[in-house]
């Protein structure tokens, strides 16, 4: 006789949580381009001038950046789940804050902390990929997530403006946008709170599942044990080639995403002379294919895995192709001649690019051990967002000392190289500190 709960498929638990992590990720970058699509009302009434602006825009990367670390951190101390529930909550009370401000001084201060609010995000959603997923679903896990970023830039300004034409003004957006980002959080909390052995909605199949695959993953390779922790510290890692593979090949597709994302629409507007709904529109299509190819690349990445392809060649090939792909397009950017062929290059570029960012996305849960995987991840992210940070600045004296975008562009080329290049040093089929 059969026991029904044995036969019985397994649940499918985990996806929703990640899903739920795609919903905060979106939300999280819709709360980033609040901020910008609000600024023009903001100069208008407080009368901010352009370089007080751009230091306010900056200044939500000086705490992101400061806290990637301690945030991976504190997703490994004190699980992802409560990281990303004080994490969701802090950043909508500081967005509406942000709602109240009249100084220069106050905006710099709450974008700060707005920033370092944000910043666990990442770093535990890598946490949860070494929870929840087995290591070949983890790409899939990591384009879900990860697709939020394109998809809320894409939705984040027709959202945006209808926040300011519903509630008033730039102040009522912003709170709007606080709110809606604290409502999301509570929704998202009762999946990603949770382990596979404390959750209620999960059967014993799917529990068996993934914990058969973990233990395969992390005990087949087991080091020494420091108080019952799976973990041989930050500085293990900072000496080994495939952490530095994996951050520096990050850092360049960083590079290559924020160059694009902060200067795509001035790119656009001074080249072409198009209008701003025609930007609009650009960017929407652009980010839009974005999302396609993180979802497309992440499922057919882990689909070969399955398959029994070694992991180390398909994430080099796939980086090393991608990388070149995106290189081209760069190129072929330099020399558009219509709006029309540069949203085409733009496009096929972004497909490319967010494929490239879901494989890096899995890679923290793939070499690090399972109480590492948090502070791994935001040091990667951290240096990521360094870089990321000081692009748009080089781009921007690059354009005023040549007066045109071709050797902004080409720089973006070199940062699709790299994403080719560093990859080659990772070594996926080994844990950093593993005995064999």
């Amino acid at each position: 006789m059969t026991n029904p709960l044995q036969d019985a498929k397994p649940t499918k638990v985990r996806w929703m949580v990640f899903c739920s992590l795609f919903a905060l990720c979106t939300v999280n970058y819709i709360d980033r381009a609040v901020i910008s699509i609000c600024m023009p009302s903001i100069q208008a009434e407080l009368g901010f001038g352009p370089e007080l602006v751009g230091v306010i825009l900056s200044a939500f990367f000086w705490g992101y950046t400061l806290m990637q670390i301690p945030s991976g951190w504190l997703a490994d101390r004190f699980g992802p789940g409560k990281t990303i529930l004080g994490s969701g909550i802090l950043w909508g009370v500081f967005q509406i804050i942000t709602g109240c401000l009249s100084s220069s001084s106050a905006f710099m201060a709450v974008r700060a902390l707005l920033g370092a609010s944000e910043a666990p995000i990442y770093p535990a959603s890598s946490k949860l990929q070494s929870v929840w997923l087995t290591k070949n679903e983890r790409t899939r896990g990591a384009a879900i997530v990860d697709a939020g970023s394109p998809l809320g830039t894409a939705i984040g300004g027709p959202l945006i403006i209808a926040f300011l034409a519903w509630f008033g003004g730039w102040r009522g957006a912003l709170m709007g946008a606080g709110v809606l980002t604290m409502l999301i959080v509570l929704v998202c909390y009762k999946f990603v709170h949770t382990t596979p052995d404390t959750s209620t909605m999960i059967n014993q199949a799917e529990r068996e599942y993934i914990d058969k695959a973990l233990k395969e993953e992390y005990e087949t390779d087991l080091i020494a044990k420091k108080g019952g922790r799976l973990s041989v510290g930050l500085g293990r890692y900072l000496r080994n080639f495939s952490f530095w593979g994996m951050t520096l090949g990050f850092v360049c597709m960083d590079c290559f995403w924020y160059g694009l994302m902060t200067w795509g629409p001035m790119y656009l507007s001074q080249v072409f002379k198009v209008n701003i709904l025609t930007i609009g529109t650009s960017i929407f299509i652009i980010f839009g294919v974005g999302v396609v190819g993180e979802l497309f690349g992440g499922f057919l990445i882990d689909y070969l895995r399955i398959k029994g392809f070694d992991s180390n060649k398909v994430v080099k090939v796939t980086l090393g192709t991608l990388g070149i792909l995106m290189a081209i397009s760069m190129f072929l950017l330099s020399h558009a001649a219509t709006i029309t062929l540069a949203i085409i290059y733009l496009s096929f570029s972004m497909f490319c690019e967010r494929w490239v960012a879901c494989t890096f996305w899995m890679m923290p849960a793939s070499i690090s051990q399972r109480d590492d995987v948090g502070i791994v991840a935001g040091t990667m992210n951290a240096l990521g967002n360094v870089g990321g940070a000081i692009v748009p600045i080089l781009v921007g004296l690059i354009v005023m000392a040549t007066g045109n975008y071709y050797w902004a562009i080409i720089l973006f080329l070199c940062f699709a190289l790299g994403i080719s290049i560093f990859p080659l040093l990772v070594n996926l089929n080994k844990k950093v500190g593993a005995s064999r």
